[in-house]
């Protein structure tokens, strides 16, 4: 049987193998994190993680950089254009994922999970997604995971929709305003775009148990059946659908050193960074490496081998 990157590391994490830590924070002048669209949750946890390293690296300007979110952050990271990105995990596949390769992304560590959220005014006859043929339906941002997974989504069940990109905060509007019919948010739960209007306007989120189920068959790996709980939307109740994990992406020719510092800033002020985001609040060493097919940074490495569980 192969034995997978995860074990090895793992492996190693429990034989205690030591770590190198630099001798003092490294201290570049500009460091940009691509984070995501108004609306999102990236965009939220993506500025109080910029504001927790900005408090590291006192010498640095911290730049946390608003972008259409994951597409988007792959490519503006395979640009050079940014040095730290946040993405889900379904579309890295077409980068250059490499923990060596100077041009390549490696990753600083797996965060927590988005849910594909599928909103639908309340009064709506829309019951599944094949309901929505034809109709207006926001994607969301151009460049973004909820796109990126709405269009492979659809696609794989051959529903043709009017598709609209906009921001989720905007397509929350113009839902309320009866000029779409859904809209479609892969994002960290409660979803500021979608808490904002439903205490004024009635809405409900499409149930996707077979689709989740046809999504995680035919593309394996980063998709996994889950529930959004009752408690995360007043009044709307469980809703079955798919969580993708997002994680925290970095150009791979970045110092260890550096990485380490992000590293260690991500695990160990996980509680400031996903305040007000109850999913985020799942950040935690445990669940950090295991980051799929995207490898981990040498400095990243360094320091969950230093900070094993």
């Amino acid at each position: 049987m192969p034995v997978s990157r995860r074990s090895v590391l793992l492996a190693a994490l429990a034989a205690g193998v030591p770590a190198c830590t630099a001798a003092e924070a490294p201290a570049p002048e500009e460091l940009v994190l691509a984070t995501g669209p108004d609306g999102a949750v990236f965009q939220e946890v993506g500025g109080a993680l910029a504001e927790a390293l900005a408090d590291r690296l006192p010498a640095t300007r911290v730049v946390a950089r608003p972008t259409g979110a994951s597409v988007e952050n792959v490519r503006l990271l395979e640009e050079g254009q940014v040095h730290l990105g946040l993405s889900s995990l379904d579309p890295v596949d077409g980068a250059l994922l490499s923990a060596d390769d100077p041009n390549g992304i490696s990753a600083v560590g797996r965060l927590y999970d988005s849910f594909m959220q599928v909103v639908v005014p309340a009064s709506a006859p829309v019951r599944r997604l094949a309901d929505l043929a034809g109709r207006p339906v926001s994607f969301g941002p151009v460049e973004s995971g909820s796109q990126f997974t709405a269009t492979r989504l659809l696609d794989l069940l051959d529903v043709p929709v009017d598709a609209r990109n906009m921001a989720h905060d905007e397509a929350a509007r113009r839902l309320a305003e009866g000029e779409l019919d859904a809209l479609f948010a892969l994002t960290g739960i409660p979803t500021p775009a979608v808490s904002g209007i439903l205490g004024t306007f009635p809405l409900r989120l499409l149930d996707l148990p077979e689709e989740a189920e046809l999504l995680a068959d035919t593309y394996r790996g980063p998709y996994v059946p889950a529930t959004i709980p009752a408690t995360t939307y007043a009044g709307l109740g469980p809703c079955r659908t798919f969580a993708v994990p997002n994680l925290l992406l970095a150009r791979t020719s970045l110092s260890a050193d550096l990485v380490e510092v992000v590293t260690r800033t991500v695990f160990t002020e996980s509680a400031r960074i996903a305040a007000d985001h109850p999913e985020a609040s799942r950040i935690n060493v445990r669940t950090g490496i295991a980051t799929g097919q995207v490898p981990l940074h040498r400095g990243a490495e360094r320091w969950f081998r230093a900070n094993k569980r």
